[in-house]
């Protein structure tokens, strides 16, 4: 049993179940900035600042933006040489093999779906809140799961059928869609910053690290929930017209744009507000009611609307992109690979995969997702750095469009800053996400490894 073959790079692929180009750089670097801004930037940094690192949350951001950026410039080269809809899990297959392919493959649809579930009961809340400022007062039976003693979450639900329902449309039409709510986003967070400004008190920094560097490290674990996502653009390289130039340009545009966005925002949050205040739902709207601005802090909780339903549309689309990459190998089952000859999109994929999202965000509770996503993230980002690696090493002569600078340094320190903010999540984390790699070995023995491709 040969556990650690690998598949020759491609590209693309030109057959009949191959996707549309159709989208360019400038899209790319929309849809980044669409999955990275979104409940990172209106959550997290509140959570982040009143319970792990105080105002040091800036330190936070910047220590996470850091590893995620060297993971960004990985992706980069692997996506121009190697290519194809599948991420960390396509790359992962061509350096170290099918077995750990599987295992990162495996990861990652579970941190997709569970991301889009988990941002679903956190939009279902807002738009809870929207309702009840217009006095319209919804069952309170269809907001809560059955263990909160509710039948439903119907918002969570019918948000995802409305993105499964876009995403099938087309690809290019998602992408319109993602364009209009993050112009909605950045004209928030560019409101918000100029209201703050006005508002800065340099005594809310007196205690500017309270829980040490200990807390700043625990902070970076925590708000590195916030970069992920960019992730989700090397899915798109089968779907981007100039995929060896564009999708590098996407990656790290965006990842430089929403970590300056992250690091501003919560400077700002820190010096107008006590961070001991921030621990709350909605802490970047409640600060600024705080300061007497009722129509901004609305405002506001508009731009984090929009804000996670793009953060949705994107994990929602590379969870599927994702899944028909795994399923072409034969991993999973076929269904999973169909793509529909009109629309060119895998209808079916998104269908399937939308009704177990809709379920878990509409039936389950989600406590402490944001931590256990990040370490499958984190796992992801650390084998993309060590495929850099060793493919330069095994496979000189791949074609590099985009050649990450500095080899081996910049992914030999994406490794360290990778593992060091693994280290730092509850050990609690570290035992459910053995649970899952353990399944997926179940998964690979029983099904997989007789139904690749590479078997056949």
């Amino acid at each position: 049993m040969n556990l650690f073959r690998t598949k020759h790079p491609v590209i693309d692929d030109n057959s009949e179940f191959s996707l549309k180009r159709c989208l360019t750089a400038t899209d790319l670097t929309l849809m980044g900035i669409g999955v990275i801004i979104g409940a990172g930037v209106f959550v997290l940094t509140g959570v982040a600042a009143a319970t792990r690192a105080g105002p040091a949350v800036m330190l936070s951001y910047i220590i996470a933006g850091l590893a995620s950026m060297f993971a960004a410039l990985a992706y980069a080269e692997l996506t121009t040489s190697i290519g194809g809809c599948g991420s960390a899990y396509n790359y992962t297959y061509v350096g170290f093999g099918e077995l750990i392919a599987w295992l990162v493959g495996w990861n990652l649809l579970f941190e997709y779906a569970l991301s889009v579930s988990t941002v679903a009961i956190g939009w279902s809340g807002y738009i809870n809140d929207a309702f009840i400022a217009l006095h319209i007062h919804l069952p309170g039976n269809l907001l809560k799961n059955p263990f909160e003693g509710g039948i439903i979450n119907l918002p969570a639900v019918l948000i995802i059928i409305f993105l499964g329902l876009l995403l099938c449309i087309g690809t290019k039409q998602s992408a319109r869609f993602n364009f209009i709510a993050v112009v909605i986003k950045l004209v928030t967070i560019s409101i918000f910053v100029v209201v703050a400004a006005k508002h800065v008190n340099t005594a809310n920094w007196q205690q500017f690290m309270p829980f040490g560097w200990h807390g700043v490290m625990q902070g970076a674990a925590l708000v590195f929930f916030a970069y992920i996502g960019f992730d989700a653009l090397s899915t798109a390289a089968e779907e981007t017209v100039n995929p060896q130039h564009d999708v590098p340009i996407g990656i790290v545009l965006s990842v430089v744009i929403c970590a300056s966005i992250y690091i501003i925002v919560s400077g700002l949050l820190t010096l107008i507000v006590p961070y001991t205040t921030l621990n709350v739902k909605s802490p970047v709207a409640d600060a600024i009611l705080e300061l007497g601005y009722p129509t901004i802090a609305g405002i506001i909780s508009a731009g984090a609307i929009a804000g996670l339903t793009t953060v949705m549309l994107v994990m929602y689309y590379g969870l599927t992109r994702i899944l028909l990459a795994i399923s072409r190998d034969g991993l999973l089952p076929s269904i999973f690979a169909t793509v529909h000859p009109k629309t060119k999109t895998p209808v079916i994929t998104i269908v399937l995969s939308g009704i177990i999202i809709a379920a878990v965000a509409g039936l389950m509770p989600l406590n402490e997702a944001a931590e256990l996503v990040n370490i499958g993230t984190l796992t992801a980002f650390s084998m993309v750095c060590a495929g850099v690696i060793l493919l330069r090493r095994t496979k000189p002569e791949l074609p590099r469009p985009f050649r990450l600078p500095w080899n081996p340094l910049i992914p030999i320190l994406g490794i360290i800053f990778c593992v060091y903010l693994m280290i730092n999540l509850p050990s609690i984390t570290w035992w459910r996400f053995i649970i899952w790699l353990i399944i997926g070995f179940i998964i690979y023995f029983t099904y997989s490894y007789k139904h690749s491709a590479l078997e056949k």
